[in-house]
């Protein structure tokens, strides 16, 4: 998994604050919000967390960044693993990857395939690409997404 996706996702997920009273306050308001400073919604997360054995409940992303992270990470792992070797030209793997973040995996099966993205998918994909350099450099890799060796992701117990 590409260290410059992963951040590029999380500079893509920081529209809104990620304090963990106002997620709770949000959670209240809004009882299927997503958490943490990866925006992970409940549903993703479970499956994640049944998938890898994590020990940590959803709510535990809001308070722990660097969970809320590699709950991220992981969850584009599986994605990468269904995601078609051979998909159209016009999205590279790691864009097709962020867009199955944002939409899910279904949906980022279908624009591999050539369904045209929606306005709100165009929109994210347009905010990944901006925010792809920004990562790279926060990361100092190349912005064409040379594979840096990334540490490993451990499992939670």
């Amino acid at each position: 998994m590409s260290p410059v996706l992963v951040m590029t996702v999380l500079h893509n997920e920081a529209y809104k604050p990620h304090h963990p009273l106002l997620e709770r306050l949000w959670q209240w308001w809004k009882p299927g919000a997503s958490f943490g400073v990866a925006n992970m919604h409940r549903a993703t997360f479970e499956r994640v967390r049944r998938t890898h054995g994590l020990s940590k409940r959803w709510r535990d992303l809001r308070e722990d960044p660097a969970f809320a992270i590699q709950a991220a990470a992981l969850h584009l792992r599986d994605l990468d693993r269904t995601l078609p070797e051979r998909h159209v030209r016009r999205y590279t793997r790691d864009e097709l990857l962020a867009l199955g973040y944002n939409t899910g995996e279904r949906n980022m099966r279908a624009f591999a395939r050539g369904v045209p993205p929606g306005p709100m998918a165009r929109s994210y994909l347009r905010r990944f690409r901006t925010h792809r350099d920004r990562a790279a450099r926060a990361l100092a890799v190349p912005a064409d997404g040379a594979r840096a060796a990334a540490p490993p992701v451990e499992r939670s117990r």
